[in-house]
């Protein structure tokens, strides 16, 4: 799995022009799935990105998680983050999972970081959806579970 983690004061998605998720102070998760990724995968990614320690504290540093400061999710499937642009300019998308092994993924992914405490606002997987975010910091992270 690849997650794109950035630190937001406030995001919402909207498909059609409605709103379908919102949150506050937090992060806006950009999800790919691949066709190999397990629940270990899954463990891993909510251990991490809850415990992740990159809110100001009171003396400015970053060593508050997102549920020291009460953050939320904003959950956004991307499965273009499994882009291939080694030949050619138009990119390749093999290397993403299938639909629905990627989107049961994609809401385990969600249901796991709910269990662990984080409200967690979604879009809506395989939709075409606009998503839009106040950075803050701007502070991005990258994860991919091959790596970890």
């Amino acid at each position: 799995m690849k997650v794109v983690l950035q630190r937001v004061k406030s995001a919402q998605v909207t498909i059609d022009d409605q709103i379908v998720g919102q949150i506050k102070a937090g992060f806006v998760l950009l999800v790919g799935v691949a066709d190999d990724d397990t629940t270990a995968d899954i463990d891993y990614l909510v251990r991490k990105i809850s415990q992740l320690r990159v809110f100001e504290d009171a003396d400015g540093r970053m060593n508050l998680s997102i549920q020291a400061i009460a953050g939320e999710i904003l959950s956004i499937s991307q499965f273009t983050l499994f882009a291939d642009t080694k030949k050619g300019n138009r990119p390749s998308f093999t290397k993403a999972g299938q639909p629905a092994f990627a989107s049961m993924m994609y809401d385990q992914f969600n249901d796991a970081l709910r269990d662990a405490g984080l409200p967690v606002a979604t879009g809506r997987f395989g939709a075409d959806m606009a998503v839009s975010l106040v950075n803050d910091g701007p502070v991005t992270i990258l994860f991919d579970t091959k790596d970890n």
